[in-house]
């Protein structure tokens, strides 16, 4: 049961923390692409998962294409603001990959353009918000999947 979330270069220990916290709590695998914006012994990073870090399954990863080499022929879904279709339109199932990219920028338009097909967003109604917080935002995607999977 659970999913893999991705996190591309994440920036702030805090979030990641978090996510980790949720992954842990949703039976899912956090996978991390560096670079990171932290050191992974980071006090914020420990603080935000609380005591749960050391029961987290958490994969580290060199590279994007060194994740994408890895896992090629798995079930993804690109998450970013640039995505066309909603995110309750992922076909969900267990185990498939969810690749959320850095706070700052997102994930990389190359991948972008590549995975055109697997790209979604979380709608937003707001002209003044350019996205969501990344914790929030792997919050709502992971919960919508384990609600369409009936978990």
């Amino acid at each position: 049961m659970g999913f893999n979330i991705v996190l591309v270069e994440p920036e702030i220990p805090n979030n990641t923390g978090n996510i980790g916290r949720l992954s842990l709590a949703s039976g899912s695998t956090l996978h991390l692409i560096q670079p990171l914006g932290f050191e992974i012994t980071d006090t914020r990073l420990k603080r935000a998962g609380l005591d749960y870090w050391q029961h987290l399954d958490v994969r580290i990863y060199e590279s994007l294409e060194a994740f994408m080499s890895q896992h090629q022929g798995a079930h993804f879904a690109f998450l970013s603001r640039k995505g066309t279709r909603a995110h309750y339109d992922i076909a969900f199932r267990e185990d498939m990959f969810l690749v959320f990219g850095k706070e700052s920028v997102g994930l990389p338009d190359a991948l972008l353009e590549s995975r055109a097909d697997q790209l979604f967003r979380i709608p937003t109604f707001s002209e003044h918000v350019r996205s969501l917080n990344l914790a929030n935002a792997v919050s709502i995607i992971v919960y919508e999947g384990l609600r369409q999977l009936r978990f």
